[in-house]
């Protein structure tokens, strides 16, 4: 392949829900740009995107697949998402190294579940985008409607450029406004006819040709005052009036085609070459040293890293995107996070699991590289010289959690290492050892994304994982003061063991005054490594208790409190008052005091009315307004407290806070309730006290695992 300059590559990434045609429409631009002999079909496991085992047998897309094609001197770099949102990071780091998105409706059932959710996304990154309703040839296809969903989306701003029309004699055609012209197939697809725009359709297409010269006016002072001038645009003007209202994020262009038959797919790339914007044509992206980063291909290299891949027999392979300067086969580059040197041994442009070779790639390319060391996605390499690191992707947090550990036992490193490779291939797999609960906690977009993972682990590292529910990390405390005593004599021939300490234990808050009736020889607060704080008061009168063993009565008191009384669960927020005791000028020691000091405080916490405090989290869940009521229904029965509510245009938000204990699986249950089209977010708060019934259920469980 030769080389393109940076005006003549176009980064498009192709997103949609679940069934849109993404792949097929990806397929038929390399088989129209003469890059393959025949296309695939997701049907027959033979396309070039969808390549991996695990996608030949769901028959869906699972990662996203880096591929490209040339179209009239144009290179056009396509990433092929997936569609369901389980998958949402692949799509996340698709769009952050793509100019445009590329956004495939179902022309018979619109935009569908998903396509919410990935609009949200576009709109975040501020991406322009382009709508294609696709399957214009389907006996069900509904232009109308398609279109009517697209307006609930993007607004008015969503602008007919084509529109579908059946000819006398049958055959699909597509009425073309911004060249005039009507393109009609015959039932193969390929290259169309070119005719005339028929009388009956004349008004419509001149009403809609207008309103596109108007709205490329509205982008730009020059344009709006040759539109006053003239009354109108030429083709090159409307052409530079729409790229400007698609920077602006003011115009959404909308074509119409077939995938699957080749209707229309040379016209859409005519599109993507001449009117979609180029990394040139984006703001310069500002680095996290604050200097600003145009993709000039005369200055020093950088690039960005945006998916890392493991395949069998090639190993790891870094997906990047040449963010400044060229990168050519053997430069050494340093990575900004890590500081080492990378060797980029040979550079590879990618259409599926095909690598081709090549000896540059130059600024707002995207490129791959085999083997390197230590770079990760969202990684940044730059020349050792001028240092350099974007703003890495932010995935989204995990919607499920489970605990996760080996079946085998003698698996259990392997499964480590296992899992840090997949989450190094999908950073929305998280991973996290539970130091209290002493669980390895794996977490995920949801129940199909884990399933997927378990795949992975079966086929791919031949490993099976045994995934449960977690433990909750529940805190005690008290509610009342209580008082308490206890000696520690023990003798057992030569020197023994002597302790007696009295103490009180009260509920302890910031900014609490001293205790009455006690003096104060001594005062300390430890914020305790669980959470919450312990407050120490010495009070000893008289010299009863030497001082030298008050840190063994504490040091008791935080063994007790690191595994409380009721449930093992880590104790907080207790004042103790040590205000009396014994010792023996023989048989006293450390050992005796931390003892007597545990026993004491033990009791002392059994009769101050303990109490469990669980995790809560503030949870945030969006939701269409018609499936407000039942979503609201389903939070209540999770012991949640409602916190607020809002509208959101079409939509309604509710702020509540829910106990952690209550949150399993509440991903799939929301989108069971809201077809797919609920999404929240979730944070833990702060500790709240436990129900009395659920507290008595949990120290029941808790006797009957001991």
């Amino acid at each position: 392949m030769k080389i393109y300059d940076d005006k003549h590559i176009k980064n498009v990434a192709f997103v949609g829900a679940h069934g849109s045609g993404k792949t097929t429409l990806a397929e038929t631009m390399l088989f129209e740009a003469g890059l393959l002999n025949r296309r695939g079909t997701v049907e027959a496991k033979n396309t070039v995107s969808d390549f991996t085992d695990i996608e030949k047998e769901r028959q869906t897309s699972i990662f996203a697949t880096p591929l490209h094609t040339e179209w009239r001197n144009y290179k056009i770099n396509i990433i092929d998402t997936p569609g369901l949102d389980d998958f949402i990071g692949e799509v996340i780091s698709s769009m952050r190294v793509s100019e445009t998105a590329l956004m495939v409706i179902n022309g018979v059932h619109g935009a569908e579940v998903g396509t919410e959710i990935i609009w949200n996304y576009i709109d975040r990154f501020n991406r322009p985008t382009v709508f294609v309703i696709n399957q214009i040839d389907h006996p069900d296809f509904n232009f109308d409607e398609a279109y009517a969903s697209i307006l609930e989306l993007a607004g008015k701003n969503a602008v007919k450029i084509q529109f579908p029309y059946k000819t006398p004699d049958g055959r699909q055609a597509i009425v073309d406004v911004l060249k005039m012209k009507m393109y009609v197939f015959g039932p193969e697809g390929g290259k169309p006819e070119k005719h005339e725009i028929p009388d009956e359709l004349k008004e419509q297409a001149d009403q809609l040709h207008n309103e596109l010269v108007e709205k490329a006016a509205e982008n730009d002072e020059e344009l709006m005052e040759l539109y006053f001038d003239k009354g109108t645009l030429n083709e090159d003007e409307m052409k530079a009036g729409i790229k400007k209202g698609m920077l602006n994020l003011e115009l959404f262009p909308v074509f119409v085609m077939s995938a699957l038959n080749d209707m229309g797919s040379g016209r859409l790339m005519g599109f993507i070459d001449n009117v979609t914007p180029s990394a040139q044509d984006m703001p310069a992206e500002q680095s996290l040293e604050g200097e600003i980063i145009n993709p000039d291909p005369n200055t020093n290299p950088s690039l960005f890293v945006f998916k890392t891949k493991y395949e069998p027999n090639v190993g790891k392979i870094t997906y990047f995107k040449v963010k400044s300067g060229k990168i050519k086969t053997g430069d050494k580059l340093q990575n900004s996070r890590t500081g080492e040197m990378e060797n980029l041994g040979q550079l590879y442009i990618i259409n599926g699991k095909q690598r081709e070779q090549v000896e540059e790639l130059v600024a707002g390319d995207i490129g791959a590289v085999i083997k390197l060391k230590s770079t990760e996605t969202s990684d940044t390499l730059h020349h050792p010289e001028h240092k350099i690191s974007f703003k890495p992707i932010q995935f989204p947090a995990p919607r499920i959690r489970k605990a996760v550990k080996a079946a085998n036992k003698n698996d259990e490193e392997k499964l480590q290492d296992a899992l840090k490779r997949i989450h190094s291939q999908d950073p929305t797999v998280v991973i996290e050892y539970d130091k209290e609960m002493k669980q390895q906690i794996l977490g995920c977009q949801g129940e199909l994304h884990l399933a997927i993972v378990d795949w992975m682990l079966q086929k791919e590292y031949g490993i099976k994982a045994e995934f449960v529910k977690p433990k909750i990390s529940y805190r005690e405390t008290i509610q009342r003061s209580a008082s308490s005593s206890y000696r520690h004599k023990k003798q057992s021939g030569g020197a023994g063991q002597f302790g007696e300490v009295h103490l009180k234990i009260e509920p302890y808050y910031e900014g609490m005054p001293d205790p009455d009736g006690f003096p104060i020889r001594g005062k300390e607060e430890e914020e305790l490594p669980w959470g919450g704080t312990l407050q120490f008061i010495n009070s000893i009168v008289g010299g009863v208790i030497d001082a030298r063993y008050l840190p063994s009565i504490k040091k008791g008191i935080l063994e007790v409190m690191e595994s409380g009384p009721l449930t093992d669960s880590p104790a907080r927020d207790i004042r103790v008052i040590v205000y009396d005791g014994k010792m023996h000028p023989v048989d006293s020691n450390d050992i005796s005091f931390k003892i007597a000091g545990a026993n004491a405080f033990k009791q002392a916490f059994l009769d101050a009315s303990p109490k469990l405090l669980e995790p809560i989290q503030e949870v945030n869940v969006k939701m269409p307004e018609e499936m407000m009521g039942a979503v609201m229904t389903d939070l209540q029965s999770r012991r949640a407290i409602i916190m607020g509510m809002e509208g959101a245009g079409k939509y309604q938000k509710i702020k509540a806070r829910v106990p952690l204990a209550e949150m399993y699986r509440y991903s799939t249950t929301l989108r069971s309730l809201t077809q797919g089209r609920g999404s929240f977010t979730s944070e833990f708060v702060g500790y709240e006290l436990v129900p009395q019934n659920v507290q008595e259920e949990l120290i029941k469980q808790n006797k009957e695992e001991e």
